[in-house]
């Protein structure tokens, strides 16, 4: 799946290659959590502890080469090939080498902290490429949650067939970006490599709902997808998500050679779109982290909050 000069760049850029086609990459956020000077929107959002999460993928394939991915899609295929590797390596694989990397932060960590984190406890299926072309994962979210742990999958929507087959087997909780307000901004953010993608969003949005727990997702990028507000209200209307996070594009790694700093909305712009978009679709502002630049939607009461927490 992965040609040596293509692992050497991955690793200069801090990731571990895990088997044939997963790896993990250790957040800034673990980081910060493991030396206790701060936790990521997800532990403020939903209980999930910072210092106890593997972000990872199980998956390099993308079927969409979109302008604001920090990564190097000059590399992006929307084709699997190469071995299939068994979920428990991968499981196993990418807690060990997370842990390994994390070992240089015991001298200058919390030592209760850095103990959890040698017990990770949450995986979020979000570090790169599109995670559903893994053909076995049902299994590997079934792996991951009998060992006791969470498992947040985010995926751009595209492959339809998997989320359907991630009904018997659901994740913990499972995002589905919402790239663009409509099929022409789609086409021009997205550059998807398959036919029918948006067509194929809209599918697996269809979905959302039978998910016990489940999220839309808004990445947003001034001068590219940050528009046509009504329209994007629609969809959210249309299909109900639990939640939806409304999150700035930060502009880091690959996508400064796309786009430019001012492409990147600054936290009082998400604020202002977040909550027009609540009041056009009915939804409830219920929480926001400044530091991450994304606001918290829910068609549910503020009371929500407290019933949240996978610690």
């Amino acid at each position: 799946m992965l040609t040596e000069l293509r692992k050497k760049d991955l690793e200069k850029q801090g990731y571990r290659i895990v088997g044939n086609h997963s790896a993990i990459k250790v957040c800034y956020w673990n980081k910060k959590c493991i030396r206790d000077k701060g936790v990521c929107y997800k532990n403020t959002f939903y209980g999930i502890e910072s210092h106890r999460c593997v972000q990872m993928t199980p998956a390099f394939v993308c079927s969409q080469r979109c302008v604001w991915c920090w990564r190097d899609i000059d590399f992006t295929s929307a084709k699997w090939d190469g071995p299939i590797d068994e979920p428990k390596d991968i499981v196993e694989g990418c807690i060990e080498a997370h842990k390994k990397y994390i070992q240089g932060f015991k001298s200058g960590g919390d030592e209760k902290l850095f103990n959890e984190a040698m017990n990770p406890k949450h995986f979020a299926i979000s570090l790169s490429g599109e995670p559903t072309f893994y053909p076995r994962l049902p299994e590997l979210i079934k792996e991951i949650k009998v060992r006791d742990m969470t498992a947040f999958l985010v995926t751009n929507g595209t492959n339809p067939d998997m989320i359907k087959k991630l009904l018997d087997e659901q994740p913990t909780q499972l995002y589905i970006t919402l790239p663009a307000p409509d099929e022409k901004e789609y086409i021009k953010a997205c550059s998807p490599l398959i036919k029918d993608g948006w067509s194929k969003i809209l599918e697996s949005l269809s979905l959302l709902n039978k998910f016990d727990r489940n999220v839309i997702r808004l990445t947003l990028v001034k001068g590219v997808n940050m528009n046509n507000i009504e329209e994007y209200a629609k969809l959210i209307k249309k299909y109900n998500p639990m939640f939806v996070e409304v999150k700035a594009y930060v502009w880091v790694g690959h996508s400064k050679e796309r786009l430019e700093i001012k492409n990147m909305p600054i936290h009082e712009e998400i604020i202002e779109f977040a909550n027009k978009l609540a009041e056009l679709s009915r939804y409830n502002v219920i929480d926001e982290k400044k530091e991450s630049r994304v606001v918290l939607l829910s068609n549910k009461n503020k009371e929500i909050k407290k019933a949240l927490s996978f610690s």
